[in-house]
């Protein structure tokens, strides 16, 4: 009784098998996954696959021979990219950094600009005009000057847009643990925003992992639903039960829904989970049946490892003598059967023409809607008389000989099962995003699913290949792979069938490294096995299955699925957008108050030789606009309207042109405002004038009223920032963030506080009723302006009003933020100069802070 063939299974051991059952129901290790993992890390020993998990995307045809186009392109696989030392940016993060450079650039030159204004006009009129000789009390004068250029520059600069991505990706991680999405790498979170392309594998990922039994082949009668169990034949229907029941995993089982009207939830392997709903839904309880076995006689038990996609158990048999229970693919354990019933549940014996009728008339069709085939089958080993289909025996059986125990079978019912496809697939493609099926399952499966879902429809120009077909397309007589070859193939290719894990990788790195579009296209992987980890790794955003994922897809991949499900990747796309948004939101908000500040600032200094905001006062605004703003426009919830529009791609603008028309026009409302307050403020509101006060004159109620009205314009065009695509309902969903509105009014009330009472420290005078109300009444008219300009169209603009337009990679790509590295592949390999290094230095939280 001792052997490798077997293992004997103790009543308490039991649970303790679950992963070897597990791995007997899926496929052994092929020999291209050892190989891969081999290019991978060398001659090391890589960590043994886990009991939950699995292989994915086998290498092998039927019964197992290896698939022939593998063997002929074998010597002209790429191996994985070496691994560098370099990071690569996230899409986002590279527009960023281009967008900060050029508004540091700017900044700067317009703060020095506004000092050497100050200084040269306080020198010519002091000195040249006035004839005055210097005085060390003039030196205050100049670091009033030099504190207005630098509060200029500070407020150039976007010094909270890295906060805001920061608060607006740790929200977004947070809130996306819910939707079953395990975030690994903050910046997976807003690349999935611009996702283009997502090439996804078939069971568990576009399919839902939820197997059902919706078809079955019992004494030659076929069923599109499931039979009635008083029209089986009662003792091919009672040893079918059985069979089932004793032959799965006892990890595997099907629970009570959590919820009324939901579905019986499935827990353990899926496969074995939808026979034992068969059973239970033929009016059984499989737990029952399984309860039949004597538990003294249970530790008889054994389980055998049989050659892959099958699984056989030995049970006592009442009467005497042992009944062995088979289940596995259909193409395994039929070849393995020598009778089957037949009508009435007449036992018949199983001729090689019988097996051809029944693979063209039943398993073929099934496969071709897209339908699992699992057969079941039994054979009983009796000390008495046997009949035509049992064994004779004195004593126990050789078990060792699994080759002859596991043979003669007889065949009690053909099941095809299905893994529901969910609507996900169809929202991902109103939403813009081609989904490309890479699966190792024959084409006639791959189309069907592929069809099911959405992903090829009737009439469409696209391709279907497997992988031999594929691989001749893309390479050159020389078996390289040629990126114009590709370029060919991919924007056609909808479904690529018997594919390897390699062919996988290889499209995967064509796609992102292809110039065909102008817009690039930025694709997401979803893998489970061992074998995805270079496809994982090369994707913008790597998906690893978090039930049936190995430990070595998990570690590749940027966002594990919980669920297994493809729906949750379509909740990755809508947050990945939301944070895009968010961002977006807070720069059109935050570049329309530097516009409006740096050129009151730059202008005062001008016209008046004085900034009407003064350093602190514009510290304040800084604040608004930085850490408040980031906060009340970072966490905006998701809606299905970002679901709506296509994606963005690589190389579109960061800025587009409806924020810059909302930027720009909203910018021309608060400096008309503004320069009129200053130059007729005082005639129109009857007060005192403000312009030529001197140095430690206290404040006035006339450069009041211009600080308090542009803070009043700012608050109330905080609210028209929460929309950017032209909607005219600022207003929509505003009380669904609560966030917003507590710190839009917690910062009304500080401005409050601060023009009645900051006096000398916030160089402000207390207002009056009356002038409250013009301010108010100016910066309400900013939501009205934001519906004249929305009134504009859009795309009557220049597109050269878009900031940010071309390859990001233009400005980053050759220096490492935060290092003095130049790119050696560059083509003039010259080194940065110093000072643009110190430059992008100071703008390095802009990288480190989304990791």
């Amino acid at each position: 009784m001792e052997g490798s063939g077997k293992m004997l299974v103790a009543a308490v051991g039991v649970n303790s098998q679950a992963g070897i059952i597990f791995t007997l129901l899926g496929a052994a290790v092929d020999q291209q996954e050892a190989e891969i993992k081999k290019r991978k890390k060398g001659e090391e020993e890589t960590a043994p696959v886990t009991g939950n998990s699995h292989v994915s995307v086998p290498a092998t045809i039927g019964d197992g021979a290896p698939n022939k186009h593998e063997e002929a392109l074998e010597d002209h696989k790429p191996s994985p990219p070496p691994e560098t030392h370099k990071k690569e940016k996230s899409v986002l993060q590279a527009k960023l950094t281009k967008l900060a450079i050029q508004i540091g650039y700017a900044g700067s030159t317009i703060a020095m600009l506004t000092v050497v204004i100050l200084v040269i006009q306080f020198c010519v009129k002091t000195f040249v005009i006035d004839g005055k000789n210097w005085k060390s009390s003039y030196a205050g004068e100049l670091v009033r000057h030099l504190i207005i250029g630098v509060t200029v520059l500070v407020v150039a600069v976007p010094e909270g847009l890295p906060l805001a991505v920061t608060l607006s990706l740790a929200y977004s991680v947070k809130k996306m643990m819910k939707d079953n999405n395990l975030v690994r790498h903050l910046d997976a979170c807003e690349t999935m925003g611009n996702a283009t392309a997502i090439c996804s594998d078939k069971t568990g990922t576009l399919t839902t992992n939820r197997m059902t039994v919706v078809e079955s082949y019992i004494c030659e009668k076929l069923s599109k639903t499931i039979p009635k169990f008083s029209d089986i034949p009662s003792h091919v229907g009672n040893t079918l039960l059985q069979a089932i029941a004793v032959n799965c995993a006892y990890t595997s089982r099907v629970m009570p829904p959590e919820e009324v009207g939901e579905l019986p939830k499935q827990v353990g392997n899926k496969t074995e989970c939808a026979l034992l709903q068969f059973v239970q839904a033929l009016g059984k309880n499989y737990q029952t049946i399984r309860d039949d076995v004597p538990e003294e006689m249970f530790t008889r038990v054994y389980t055998f490892n049989s050659v892959r996609k099958s699984m056989s158990t030995v049970i006592p048999r009442q009467g005497g003598g042992f009944r062995l229970c088979s289940k596995g693919a259909s193409e395994i354990i039929l070849k393995k059967c020598a009778f089957i019933y037949g009508r009435d549940g007449h036992l018949e014996k199983f001729t090689r023409e019988m097996q051809d009728r029944l693979v063209h008339q039943v398993i073929e069709p099934m496969a071709c809607d897209g339908l699992r085939t699992i057969s079941v089958a039994f054979r009983d080993f009796v000390p008495g008389k046997a009949e035509i289909n049992q064994v004779h025996i004195d004593n126990d059986p050789n078990w060792e000989d699994e080759e002859n125990i596991v043979n003669n079978l007889t065949c009690l019912a053909v099941v095809g099962i299905e893994d529901p496809v969910p609507d996900a697939i169809k929202r991902c493609q109103r939403a813009g995003i081609t989904v490309r099926m890479v699966t190792g399952d024959n084409i006639n499966t791959a189309r069907s699913i592929s069809t099911k879902c959405g992903i090829l429809k009737p009439g469409d120009d696209f391709l279907i290949l497997e992988g031999k077909e594929f691989n001749r397309r893309i390479r050159d007589s020389q078996g390289e792979v040629q990126q114009h070859l590709l370029d060919k193939v991919w924007p056609k290719l909808r479904v690529l069938a018997r594919s390897s894990p390699t062919d996988k990788y290889t499209l995967v790195k064509g796609i992102i490294d292809s110039k065909l579009n102008e817009s690039r296209e930025v694709v997401a992987v979803t893998g489970d096995g061992t074998n995805d980890g270079p496809a994982l790794k090369k994707a913008d955003v790597g998906f690893a299955m978090g039930i049936a994922g190995t430990d070595v897809a998990k570690e590749a991949s940027d966002i594990i699925l919980t669920d297994d499900n493809f729906s949750s990747i379509v909740k990755a796309v809508m947050w990945g957008r939301n944070v895009y948004d968010s961002i977006a939101k807070f720069l059109q908000f935050q570049l329309t108050v530097n516009v409006v500040a740096v050129i009151v600032a730059f202008i005062g200094a001008c016209a008046v030789q004085d900034s009407p905001l003064k350093a602190v006062q514009m510290l304040w605004v800084n604040l608004i606009m930085d850490t408040l703003a980031s906060l009340a426009l970072a966490t905006e919830m998701p809606t299905s309207d970002l679901l709506l529009r296509k994606p963005y791609g690589r190389t579109k603008p960061l800025i587009s042109r409806t924020m810059m028309k909302n930027i720009l026009g909203q910018a021309v409302y608060q400096l008309t405002v503004i320069f009129t307050l200053l130059f007729a403020g005082d005639t129109l509101l009857d007060i005192p004038t403000g312009r030529g006060a001197e140095f430690g004159d206290k404040p006035s109620q006339h450069f009041t009223i211009i600080f308090n009205t542009f803070v009043m314009m700012t608050l109330f065009n905080e609210i028209n920032a929460r929309k950017i695509h032209g909607q005219r309902n600022v207003f929509q969903g505003i009380f669904t963030n609560p966030i917003f509105y507590s710190i839009w009014v917690g910062t009304c009330a500080s401005q409050v506080v601060i023009i009645q009472f900051g006096r000398m420290a916030f160089s402000t005078a207390s207002l009056t009723l009356e002038q409250w109300m013009w301010c108010l009444f100016f910066g309400i008219g900013t939501l009205l302006w934001g519906q004249v300009v929305t009134t504009v169209p859009t795309r009557k603009l220049p597109k050269i009003l878009s900031w940010g337009r071309g390859h990001p990679e233009e400005y980053t790509e050759a220096i490492n933020l935060g290092e003095e590295n130049f790119d050696p592949d560059s083509q003039d390999g010259k080194k940065p100069r110093t000072g643009q290094i110190l430059w992008i230095r100071g703008l390095t939280r802009l990288q480190t802070q989304l990791y």
